[in-house]
């Protein structure tokens, strides 16, 4: 096994890693892996490690990896036409196409694809546009974002500030003003136990609604929400609440931004997971799955009701002042119009779907009776086990005791990668589309064995 070689010390000298104890990092106390490879559902580190990856990167390698198709894309892109601009109307032929093909593929009443490179960057266009809306409007005032606790919105300034993480806040002065944050739609994690799923559901609308009362509709511009919480536990909504938050938001004339970074392209066996949950937003965030992350791309579909007051805000006051250098990059959208063929003629989507109701069931059928598993829950190809120090009045974990961190170390010993959530000891699953039942069956042993070696029978 290699050791302590100059690799690992550049890494360790000049590598400013997201995300990571960077203290820990630079002292070599904290374990670092250098990888060199991938095929399907597994990575290959340096020291020939093969991992079964059972989060597809950060949920991102939706295709898996090693796809042939979308490198040879981006190999002939980059010869034809490595880069130019999507300033004043200039396109690709891979730019138009692949917006074309985003459009195919959302809800009906989606008009237009803005690209960027990534969710978080997506999601400052979003808020952006949001603000220039209701100004063209003359609604000046009407500026308030609506967020959730535990939503995961990405990590810059506004985007942060709409993540509802506490890691994501402490000592950055964030979130922000003109950022809020209500009741996130985690029925295990409610406070009064004895709610039924729909009387917690008319409690996370009487939290919007009491919000909005407070705040003033006519200064709430939107509503930003994932189809299912991500980052923040991989948590389904409980049935009936996206009906219930929508029938808010319209009351009140607030939009919704539908963040699918992760859900969108597949992910719950559904193409969006606005269409998966019966959403109607009025912005869709999409990143992750667009490329199945073979290069960076994002992007933000506006739906006809407000591209239509955008184009009157640049007759009114000329072209929009809105742009990033590497907006509709060719080599991106490349990878994505091959990506998406792929999903296409792999017919993903569906095995997402069926094998991601193998793992969940799979994964209750081994969990579910153990004293400390709390809940197990999932939809489509996203899973997460969450661990209870007591199930009797749902008594959690100190903190200090990691015990997610602790389950998803042990599993990777075993040669599997598992998350450990932010925020609460989960250890959460979001494989690629092509895993297999015999890989499937794999995940689900090795983490009950992880488990039980960390938590006992």
């Amino acid at each position: 096994m290699l050791t302590n070689d100059q690799l690992d010390q550049w890494d360790r000298e000049n590598f400013f890693h997201p995300s990571t104890h960077l203290a820990q990092h630079a002292r070599g106390e904290a374990p670092s892996r250098i990888v060199t490879g991938g095929s399907g559902c597994h990575i290959e580190d340096r020291n020939g490690n093969k991992l079964l990856d059972a989060f597809a990167g950060l949920y991102c390698v939706n295709v898996g990896y090693g796809r042939s198709e979308i490198a040879e894309a981006i190999a002939a892109q980059a010869r034809e036409l490595a880069y130019y601009h999507a300033y004043v109307g200039h396109g690709t032929e891979t730019s138009i196409t692949l917006a074309k093909m985003i459009l195919d593929r959302a809800p009906d009443h989606m008009s237009k694809v803005y690209f960027g490179l990534g969710g978080s960057d997506a999601n400052e266009t979003n808020i952006k546009l949001v603000w220039y809306y209701n100004n063209i409007l003359g609604r000046p005032e009407k500026k308030k974002i609506i967020s959730r606790w535990r939503g995961y919105h990405g990590s810059g300034l506004i985007t942060g500030s709409l993540t509802g993480l506490e890691l994501f806040h402490k000592k950055f002065d964030l979130p922000l003003d003109r950022i809020l944050h209500t009741e996130a739609p985690y029925y295990f994690r409610r406070d009064n136990l004895d709610q039924s799923e729909e009387e917690f559901v008319a409690h996370c609308a009487e939290q919007l609604e009491a919000m909005i009362e407070r705040e003033g509709a006519d200064t709430i511009a939107a509503f930003i929400g994932e189809p299912a919480l991500g980052t923040g536990g991989l948590v389904p909504p409980p049935a009936g609440y996206w009906e219930a938050i929508q029938k808010v938001l319209d009351r009140h004339d607030i939009l919704l931004i539908a963040d699918e970074v992760v859900t969108g392209f597949g992910r719950l066996g559904s193409m969006f997971g606005s269409t998966h949950y019966g959403i109607k937003p009025d912005i869709i965030t999409i990143a992750k799955g667009l490329t199945s992350a073979y290069a960076p791309l994002s992007g933000s579909i506006v739906s006809d009701k407000v591209w239509k007051v955008l184009e009157d805000g640049t007759d009114e006051f000329g072209p929009i002042g809105h742009g990033w250098t590497y907006s509709a990059h060719p080599i991106g959208a490349a990878a994505g119009v091959a990506n998406l063929k792929l999903i296409d003629e792999l017919n993903l989507v569906a095995n997402a779907g069926d094998i991601g109701a193998y793992l969940n069931d799979g994964m209750k059928d081994a969990l579910a009776d153990h004293p400390h598993v709390g809940d197990v829950r999932g939809e489509g190809l996203l899973c997460a086990v969450e661990f209870v120090a007591e199930r009797e009045g749902r008594k959690y974990f100190d903190a200090s005791e990691k015990v997610g961190a602790r389950v998803a170390a042990a599993l990777l010993s075993d040669g599997v990668i598992g998350r450990a959530m932010p925020q609460g000891d989960i250890i959460g699953f979001a494989p690629p589309f092509c895993l297999s039942k015999t890989e499937a069956d794999e995940v689900i042993s090795k983490t009950r064995a992880a488990v039980e070696s960390v938590l006992g029978k």
